[in-house]
């Protein structure tokens, strides 16, 4: 890990001292909030997609709250070099946050990885933090999939300040196990590539599959800097697999061996490889296995999200002048309209705090928004449990259904 990151759960001091702490007035009518994404490499489309969504959001409240005025800053927390996310980045990022007495909230992070590093910063200084795509258990309970001391070592000051707007991985494992039973499977091989969030998330579908039927043949590990994949594969026989590593650790080539030795492989994937460069032949899944490729996103169809998710993609359609949003484009938006609004509800009570805003954030119940109704638990998770299931469909990645993973998969 980078340098200062082994003592970010003990002091922040150490790497860059807070200007404000959680209970002090904010003063003035300026308000900063700060993202932190991988806006380089594979994941760079979905970083830029959320920072759109972001600034959609901010644009359509005239980027005010009651009499303050509002400032949105981007930051990278992806090295030029790999183009991956990075810890150290991550850590200077919030530290930035930290160090502007203005602060008021921060977005991110897109890696569930990098937030167990950001969110111990952010905690000791009482800032407000709303990921728009953190899926490990681990960062906000001790639920199967998790690994001890988690996740009470990320908030210093033994308070919670983080959540998030997608469901966390208990549940998307349980939508990857239903939508595989649905398509006829009834035995599958799972592979992660070995971060957080592919690791956990493997864990989660070990736990879920046997609930339904599904027999496991093998839930192995891979190295993300390896050539090929073959010899891992070759005497794994299966009808089905479940991919839960990303497409920048070489989560396409892990693809490409598993069906080199088991052709007509039903392939699923999970978010992080769930994205429009996997569409994309040159990049991702080949068109000759496009037939043979679905993956989760917790995110579903317009059509069917609601009135304000229609008014959203009509608005993000027409603002940036794209056909095909990013489906992470909907997460972005509603990450900081949950934070306005939270920032508008803290205001109305007299003097503005972070520790206000933070209180609104887990205060949100039966909100309704462009990603539906949902609230926020105690942890800091929300409540949506509907995954969405994409296909590809010629170079495009396509709703295909939605799934309601059966309750009694969801461990924890």
């Amino acid at each position: 890990m980078a340098v200062c990151v082994a003592a970010l759960a003990v002091a922040v001091s150490a790497c860059g001292k807070s200007k404000g702490g959680a209970n002090a007035k904010i003063s003035g009518s300026a308000l900063t909030v700060y993202s932190s994404l991988p806006e380089q490499g594979a994941s760079g489309d979905q970083a830029k997609a959320i920072e759109n969504g972001v600034r959609l959001a901010l644009q359509t409240r005239g980027s005010k709250v009651g009499k303050y005025a509002v400032a949105y800053k981007p930051l990278d927390d992806s090295l030029a070099s790999t183009g991956a996310a990075d810890e150290g980045k991550g850590a200077q990022d919030a530290r930035t946050a930290v160090q502007n007495k203005n602060t008021i909230g921060y977005i991110g992070e897109y890696n569930s990885g990098i937030s167990k590093v950001t969110i111990p910063i952010l905690n000791k200084a009482g800032i407000a933090q709303v990921s728009p795509a953190n899926t490990y258990v681990g960062l906000t309970s001790n639920a199967a999939g998790s690994e001890p001391g988690e996740p009470g070592k990320y908030y210093p000051t033994g308070k919670r300040t983080y959540v998030r707007v997608v469901p966390k991985d208990t549940v998307q494992a349980a939508a990857l196990v239903t939508s595989a039973k649905q398509d006829g499977c009834t035995s599958i091989a799972v592979f992660n590539s070995k971060t957080t969030y592919s690791a956990g998330l493997a864990r989660n579908i070990g736990l879920a599959a046997p609930k339904i039927g599904l027999k496991i043949v093998a839930n192995d590990a891979y190295d993300p800097k390896a050539a090929n994949y073959r010899s891992l594969v070759s005497k794994i026989k299966t009808p089905c697999a479940i991919q839960t590593g990303e497409i920048e650790q070489n989560g396409v080539q892990l693809m490409k061996d598993v069906a080199a030795a088991n052709p007509g492989v039903k392939l699923f994937g999970a978010d992080g490889i769930c994205l429009n460069a996997s569409a994309d032949p040159k990049k991702g899944v080949p068109q000759t296995l496009a037939g043979q490729f679905k993956c989760t996103i917790a995110t579903l169809n317009p059509i069917h999200a609601g009135p304000a998710s229609d008014a959203f993609y009509a608005a993000y359609k027409s603002t940036y002048h794209t056909p095909h949003p990013d489906p992470y484009a909907i997460y972005g938006y509603e990450s900081m309209a949950l934070l306005l609004d939270s920032v508008k509800k803290a205001a109305a009570t007299g003097s503005l705090t972070r520790q206000k805003v933070v209180n609104e954030l887990f205060a949100t119940k039966n909100r309704k928004s462009a990603l539906g109704t949902y609230s926020i638990d105690k942890n800091g998770d929300t409540t949506t449990t509907d995954y969405g299931l994409y296909k590809i469909v010629g170079k495009t990645l396509t709703f295909d259904r939605a799934i309601k993973a059966n309750k009694s998969l969801i461990s924890g």
